[in-house]
């Protein structure tokens, strides 16, 4: 199938590895112009080498630490300032931000929902005047889950991104533009092989996740691409899950 993707271009966030480097390598083999950023510069040269060495243009290498005050603007001006626009973000830094205590700082959950739904936010809204300017454009953000086991504050940042986007997206039908999220489940990555004993997750594979395996990133990159593509235009304000049927709600 060819998605229509030539010659677009896409800012990928927490792109040095795991479900943000497979995306920007799925992109990038259709032909997608793409601008990578992570805070570890190293991790996404080795992703811009590997691009390269798979045929695909090289990318605009952005070090970014998306902690920072004023890093959505820079992010958003240094990505227009290489690729010429965006028409294809994807969010996807942030991380788990577990809080097992009954009582958390408040310093932790301002991280936590700094680092997963304000940083997120302000990238895309400093890019979607640029979208609606060219009347095309997709923003698609890798959220999470929506069952937690206690308090993490980056899910609760998460379901407020789901209900962001939601709004969004009927803010900005009209311009040709789509925005979806996409939760992953059980995705093998640095952050899950770090926070789960091989023990754990082959418990979890063979009683809790109908496929009866984790998923890879891979996966993941390919359901991005076609929301990124012209062909997906009719599908927006989604919660699409890449989980292999763990998710047990029925909507």
């Amino acid at each position: 199938m060819d998605l229509q993707l030539k010659d677009k271009t896409a800012l990928i966030t927490g792109a040095s590895t795991g479900i943000g480097r497979s995306i920007a390598i799925a992109l990038a083999a259709e032909g997608v112009r793409v601008a990578i950023a992570a805070r570890r510069l190293p991790l996404l040269d080795a992703v811009a080498d590997e691009i390269v060495a798979r045929g695909g243009q090289r990318p605009v290498v952005i070090e970014s630490d998306l902690y920072a005050d004023d890093a959505a603007q820079q992010l958003a001006a240094a990505a227009v300032a290489g690729l010429g626009q965006v028409d294809i973000l994807v969010n996807n830094a942030g991380g788990s931000r577990s809080f097992t205590d009954l009582h958390v700082s408040e310093e932790r959950w301002q991280e936590a929902m700094t680092l997963n739904f304000h940083r997120p936010r302000q990238v895309a809204d400093a890019l979607i005047d640029q979208m609606i300017d060219h009347q095309w454009g997709r923003i698609i953000n890798i959220t999470g889950k929506s069952e937690p086991e206690h308090v993490n504050g980056a899910f609760c940042a998460k379901a407020g991104i789901h209900s962001w986007a939601k709004g969004l997206s009927r803010m900005v039908g009209k311009h040709g533009i789509t925005v979806n999220c996409v939760p992953p489940g059980r995705i093998l990555s640095e952050q899950i092989l770090r926070n789960y004993t091989p023990e754990y997750r082959q418990w979890q594979s063979e009683h809790e996740i109908p496929v009866g395996r984790y998923g890879e990133p891979e996966e993941l990159a390919h359901l991005v691409c076609f929301l990124a593509s012209p062909l997906a235009a009719y599908i927006t304000g989604t919660v699409i899950a890449v989980d292999g049927g763990l998710r047990r709600y029925q909507f």
